[in-house]
């Protein structure tokens, strides 16, 4: 009896000691599952935040812009253009979220290649050429940073575009600062109705200033008044040439030239004494030593350049097919000062350029 006992009481701590460890068994399996459960949530997690972590980044690195300013001089008329570029991008992009690395070449092209070959080192965002030789040096630099040109008279010429559908196909876009050359060939027989020959004044190693120069000459051999092209190859030529062209010409046409405007003085001194008057292709050249001009605005021409930087860059904008625009509107003007000095009668509809007292 007692025996039986004994085995009923093993047999009972047995079975209790299997159940409890099925029991442990169980809990373990569940907490197995559960842990596997979370493991799995947080491997599913973790990558939304690394990857709204790369958004930010992302975001946070696209926010700001680094933008490389290359000026070819410092003239009103290019200052101007830069002024506007500026004001426009402060205004779309935030004036915290833009900063500009200003660099002027001082009419250099050496110094125009190294500073595009600097912005290019510094992987800035994106280039502004004002002017054609940093277009032609920022072109030169990289096919892969966005170049937004101003005050380029034609892209085709400076870039030597064969095909010309009204963009350039490459990484290169902007406005430009051709005004009507028609209509300077209207201005300079309305001002001067009794002209016959006509000197046209501008640097060889310009050759915007050649397009300009072949535009006004058909522009006025219609209306039978002769052309004679005056070239210098720098400053150093400006009074010879100039010498030189006044007495065999009754007048000068000086387009848009980047070496001329900035020797106005020069001009002035020379045509001034001897009566001859000069038509300014824009406004900072009329003010300096022209008659009149039919001008654009640069800074217009300027901001619309920063419209066009920021739809690149903030708006993903192809600038491979984004055409070159033109100034909105032409003004005429005239210089008070030296159209009294010639006794040049100006009719209604001009307004006065500025000029430096």
């Amino acid at each position: 009896m007692k025996l039986k006992k004994i085995t009923a009481l093993i047999l009972t701590t047995v079975m209790a000691l299997s159940m409890t460890a099925c029991g442990g068994g169980s809990s373990d399996t569940s907490s197995s599952e559960e842990k596997q459960d979370s493991t799995t949530v947080a491997a599913t997690e973790a990558p939304d935040a690394e990857d709204s972590e790369n958004t930010e980044d992302a975001e946070a690195s696209g926010d700001s812009y680094t933008i490389g300013i290359c000026q070819m001089l410092e003239h009103p008329a290019l200052d101007a253009a830069t002024e506007g570029f500026q004001d426009a991008c402060k205004e779309k992009f935030g004036e915290d979220k833009v900063t500009f690395d200003l660099q002027n070449a001082q009419g250099e092209q050496a110094m125009c290649s190294t500073i595009a070959n600097n912005f290019v080192s510094a992987d800035v965002d994106l280039i502004l050429a004002n002017a054609t030789l940093p277009l032609q040096t920022a072109a030169q630099a990289t096919s892969d940073i966005p170049i937004m040109g101003t005050s380029i008279t034609d892209y085709a010429t400076a870039l030597e575009i064969s095909d010309w559908t009204g963009a350039t196909g490459v990484n290169i876009s902007g406005t430009s600062d051709l005004a009507p050359i028609d209509e300077q060939a209207d201005m300079t027989v309305e001002l001067l109705p009794d002209v016959k020959t006509v000197g046209i004044l501008y640097c060889s190693a310009e050759p915007n200033s050649k397009y300009q120069a072949d535009l006004y000459t058909e522009a006025m051999k219609e209306k039978n008044v002769e052309c004679k092209e005056f070239t210098v190859a720098d400053s150093n030529e400006i009074q010879s040439v100039v010498t030189s062209a006044i007495e065999q010409c009754e007048a000068l046409y000086i387009p848009t030239d980047n070496t001329i405007a900035s020797n106005t003085e020069i001009i002035k001194n020379v045509c001034i004494p001897a009566k001859i008057p000069v038509i300014a292709g824009e406004e900072g050249i009329c003010a300096g030593c022209g008659v009149a001009t039919l001008s654009i605005s640069y800074y217009d021409i300027g901001y619309r350049a920063g419209e066009m930087a920021y739809d690149v860059l903030a708006n993903g904008a192809d600038i491979t097919t984004m055409e070159i625009e033109s100034a909105p509107e032409v003004t005429k003007m005239y210089n008070e000062e030296i159209c009294s000095e010639l006794e040049i009668e100006v009719p209604d509809g001009y307004e006065k350029v500025e000029t430096e007292d």
